[in-house]
Order: C-alpha cells, then structure tokens, then sequence
C-alpha cells in the first residue's frame, strides 16, 4: 500500500508541476485552447493516443468484446492503429492543419462556421458536442472506480472528487499545453506498462501457450465451436467489424481528437506524427484488447453476469504483485486523465467560442473569453462528475454502452461533413445539417426506444458505427440536391492546399530546361 500510494503522490505532483510551469502558454484564447498552434510532432502524437485511450478502453472494451469474440479482440486495436491512427494522420492531418490555419479556426464549430459562413451550423454543432461528450466523460469515471476499488478498496466517489480536482487545476492553469506536456508523460507510462502487465497476466497461466491452451479448453457461448476464443476472427466476426468501425473510424469525427491537429506546429511535423501515432496505438490499444481477450480464464459465466463486464480486467489483475498493481493504477489513471482533460477543455472551448461569445454575449474581450473557458472547465466537470455518481448508483449501463452512445452521436453527425469539407468543394451547408441531426437524433432514440429498433441496431455500437457510414451517403446526396456554396468562399477555405514550391535546377529534366 506504501508503494501505491508513494507512486500516486509522485505522479499526481508531477501533473500539478507541469499545469504551473505551463501557464505562460495559456495567457490568451489561442495559447489556451491550442497551445498557440506551435505543439511539435510527439508532444501531438502521444496526445492525440493518449485522449483516444482512455479507462473505458482498458477497463470497459478490453473486458466486455475479449469476453465475447476472444484473442480476435486484437483486430480491434488493430484496426485502431490502422484506420484510427495512421489513416486518419495520412488523410485528415494535413489538410486540417492547412485549411484550419487558413480559415483562423481554434474548436470544429467555428471551422464549419467560417468553412459555409453559417452561424447556426456553429451554434448546433457546439450543442451536439456539448451534450454528448457528458456521458463519455461519465464512463471514464467508471472505468477508474473499478480499479481503485480493486487497489485501494476507495469509495467509489472519492476517486471521482480526486481525479476531477486535478485535472481541474492543470487545465485550468496550463491550458493545452500543460495537457500536451502531461499527456507525453502519461503516454510513456502507459507504453511501458501495458507491456509488462500483458506480459505479467500471461505468465499466470504458463506464457502465451499455456494461456491460448487453457483459453481453447473453454466452450463459452459456442460448445460446438471447439477453440472459438483462440480463432483469428473469433464466434462472431460481423459483430467484430462493428467494433472496428466504431472504434476506429470514429476517431475522425471526434472533435476533441480532430483538434490536435489544429494545434500541430507545421504540416510537416505531421510525417513524424503519424509514425509515433501509430506506434503508440499498436502498443497500447493492441496489448488492451489481447489482455482483454484471456478474461475467461478468470472469471466465470455466473460471476460476469452478477458484476458486469467492467468487473473483468480488475478480476485478472487481481493477483499480480502490489508493484504491478501500483503501475496498472498509474497507466489507467493516466489514460483517463489524460482523456479528462482533452474533453473539458474541448467543450468548455466550444462553449466560449462557438456558443456564448457572439451569441449570449454579442461582444467578449479577450479576458473575458478566458474567463469563461476557465469556469467552464469547473462546470464541465462538475456536470459529468454527478452524472458518473448517479450512474453508478442506479447501474443504468455498462461502460462500452455509454462510450458508444457519445461516440457514435459525435462520429455520425460529423465525421462525413467534416472529411468531405477538407476534400470536396460542393459540400453544402445542407449537407452539413442533414448529417447532424441525423447523427444525433438516432442515437438519442437508440437510447430511448432501444427495443423498437432492428436488432442489428440495438446495441449503441452497432447504431453508432450505422450513422457514420449513413454520413456517407447523406453529405453528398443531400449536396447534390441543394445549393451549390458560394465560389469565393470555397476558393478560400481550399486556397490554403496550394503553395508555390521551388525546385532546384539540377531537379529539372533536360528537356524540361529547354
């Protein structure tokens, strides 16, 4: 217990540190809400990973999808590196850098206000991301609770107070930068702990073939699928695919994962990102889900029914030694954090921009706006840290679920107007709005009228991955049918790709010289 709590004081001073020497970067909105766009490559690479993983991958959907589909959960963070990390740098990367910079955009709101010169498109979309990053940032609490519950036998809302209090006064005092810096240095620990916990589980059960011999033995689900959990697709590989999709295409309409490459220092910097993105995410979102993938060698059927999937990994790390437990609650801790602190400050910055400066407050000063980023943050918190309470106490759903209803919300409404507004002029503003209300209003209604919906369609993940791909089809339907946007707006926003390049002479072929 010494050795835990040792190892907790060290980190969480490590975080305050780091907010305090940070503050001279977050004197102004831009410093503060982008770090006055001047982050390098790996300083944005482990912040784009690390808000990307956070306790509900650890905890939530390395537990729940390696009980159901086995060691092929792998695919998931597979798919997260592939699609969720290296695609989404090579495609979105530096054209958002470009086009953002040029149009003077800090939050995704004010990138589709200035893009199609609409203000309600900024208004309803900083509405959208407000509303649904609330329950994502409530399962990040969950996830923690389980393991500090595990390690420390903590209540429950105690680990709610601490982890809300610290990454309060970090952002609030640093800005993006101090949650850059700080994310850099959760990402190392993170690295270097999933592969000694993966390593240390494994070995529990005599290595990596002992454990694929034992995982074989048990039937599960499928008696007559003889080694169903140790298959390269697993039972159910279309369910599979709808977590890859969810998971990893769903990355490129987050608004809190998209930013960070507002704030990357130049297109350049992007090349060294994309490697050590995708690094990070095989290392880190691989070793999760093929840990998760043995956790019927801990627990049984009875007992998964009676505690929830989230109970799963803190049962397989249960008896590791107090060392390894102490480094498993730092990685977690450092994953939620981390996450944490890139949603508040994204919502508390959409709010402030993109909602009440010029709409509630017709005219906001320079202080002002930092004011109320800073107060924001606080209600931010506050809002999601109750909601985490309730409902922990009231059990309404497991964490994957609440993780799926936020993301796949967010993902449906923007992740088709977002791509096809760097790629394709004749987006329409109609387009746009189509898209959103129809992202959102499914998964509001998955939520409520759940059994009414096909049974494809049920689970919040496989209705979450449906509105992302609908989005595909929505924009430029929809852009076709409708007003072609205005030229000189457009030849703006896409005037950012083009730059003049000199090439040396001796570059030059022959015949080309003469």
């Amino acid at each position: 217990m010494v050795i835990k709590i040792l190892m907790l004081v060290v980190f969480f001073a490590v975080l305050i540190a780091v907010g305090v020497l940070s503050r001279k970067q977050a004197r102004n909105v831009e410093g503060f809400v982008l770090g006055g766009r001047s982050v390098g490559p790996w300083l944005t690479a482990f912040a784009y990973g690390t808000s990307y993983f956070s306790a509900v991958i650890f905890i939530g959907y390395a537990g729940q999808f390696g009980w159901k589909f086995g060691v092929a959960s792998t695919w998931i963070g597979i798919g997260n590196a592939v699609i969720g990390s290296l695609l989404a740098w090579v495609i979105l990367g530096r054209r958002t850098r470009l086009m953002t910079h040029k149009l003077d955009s800090s939050t995704m709101p004010e990138f589709f206000s200035k893009r199609y010169d609409s203000r309600s498109l900024r208004i309803g979309s900083s509405i959208i991301i407000f509303v649904f990053l609330i329950p994502y940032t409530a399962s990040l609490y969950n996830g923690l609770s389980r393991l500090f519950e595990m390690a420390f036998n903590i209540d429950y809302k105690y680990c709610i107070v601490a982890m809300a209090v610290l990454t309060g006064i970090y952002v609030i005092v640093g800005g993006y930068m101090a949650t850059a810096i700080n994310d850099f240095i959760q990402g190392v620990i993170m690295l270097i702990g999933i592969t000694a916990v993966v390593l240390a589980v494994l070995n529990l059960h005599g290595g990596f073939t002992g454990s694929m011999m034992e995982l074989a033995k048990i039937p599960g689900d499928f008696p007559e699928y003889n080694g169903a959990y140790t298959s390269f697709v697993g039972p159910l590989p279309l369910d599979l695919l709808g977590v890859v999709i969810l998971t990893s295409l769903g990355t490129w309409g987050l608004p809190q994962m998209v930013q960070k490459f507002y704030a990357i220092k130049h297109e350049d910097a992007i090349r060294k990102g994309t490697i050590i993105s995708t690094f990070f995410a095989i290392v880190v979102a691989g070793g999760c889900y093929f840990l998760g993938g043995f956790g019927r060698l801990f627990l049984t059927q009875e007992q998964v029914d009676a505690m929830g999937f989230d109970a799963i990994v803190p049962a397989m790390l249960a008896n590791l030694p107090d060392f390894l437990i102490a480094v498993v609650v730092i990685l977690v801790l450092s994953a939620s954090m981390s996450t944490l602190s890139s949603l508040v400050l994204t919502s508390s910055s959409t709010l402030t921009l993109d909602f009440i400066s010029g709409t509630v407050v017709k005219k906001m000063s320079e202080q002002a706006k930092m004011i109320w980023l800073r107060v924001l943050v606080v209600v931010f918190i506050v809002i999601s840290s109750v909601i985490a309470l309730i409902q922990y106490s009231s059990n309404v759903t497991f964490i994957a679920q609440l993780m799926g209803v936020s993301w796949g919300a967010l993902a449906g409404a923007f992740l088709a107007p977002f791509l096809f507004s760097l790629y394709w002029k004749r987006t329409t503003k109609a387009s746009c709005w189509v898209c959103f209300i129809f992202g959102s209003v499914l998964l509001v209604a998955n939520m409520l009228v759940r059994p009414q919906f096909p049974e494809i369609l049920r689970s919040p993940i496989n209705c979450g991955a449906f509105a992302m791909l609908a989005g595909f089809i929505i924009v430029p339907l929809v852009s076709v049918i409708t007003k072609k946007p205005d030229d000189k707006l457009i030849d703006n926003a896409f005037s950012s790709y083009e730059r003049p390049v000199t090439v040396m002479s001796k570059s030059i072929l022959k015949e080309d010289e003469e």
